[in-house]
């Protein structure tokens, strides 16, 4: 997480590998690389803060409001401080047909917060998205790059006691 007196900054080895991505690309066409450099920057502060993001706009040599359009766009991206496991929840017509509605009402019920919350203890946060695309194998969520597939309130259970171990 940032912090406003801390300074923001990749450790050594991230740093390499997002010049290595910004080198991809031809002078003056570095913002290509925006979406990766987001990525990294999210897997090491956990979220996308707005010093994070300023960090991500001062590698790529672009305005601020540039990484703030990219950030806020995609629901991949988080702007507020999230839990260990970010459960992705698909709300789209597909799921719903397949009885998304009840086994996500059943999720929210076991985790006892509502979407876009946190557990008290850290380890879950619950984000409604559009669609994973997925449709024939829902009611679907995803955490981190791990689809669950095919949920029922018995498959929620088990995968919220593994992922609590």
């Amino acid at each position: 997480m940032t912090d406003t007196n801390t300074k923001i900054s990749f450790t050594p080895e991230r740093l390499a590998k997002a010049k290595e991505m910004i080198a991809r690309y031809p002078d003056g066409k570095q913002k290509s690389a925006i979406m990766p450099i987001m990525h990294l920057a999210q897997e090491q502060f956990a979220w996308m803060s707005q010093d994070v993001m300023d960090y991500v706009a001062s590698l790529l040599d672009i305005t601020p409001i540039e990484v703030y359009e990219v950030a806020t766009f995609y629901t991949m991206f988080h702007l507020e401080p999230v839990g260990k496991h970010v459960i992705e929840y698909c709300r789209t017509g597909p799921c719903v047909l397949m009885g998304g509605e009840e086994v996500f009402s059943h999720l929210k019920n076991k985790l006892g917060i509502k979407k876009g919350e946190t557990t008290a203890d850290g380890l879950f946060t619950l984000k409604e998205v559009e669609c994973l695309a997925a449709c024939g194998w829902g009611p679907c969520f995803q955490i981190r790059e791990k689809y669950y597939m095919h949920l029922n309130n018995q498959k929620v259970d088990e995968i919220i006691e593994e992922l609590s171990k």
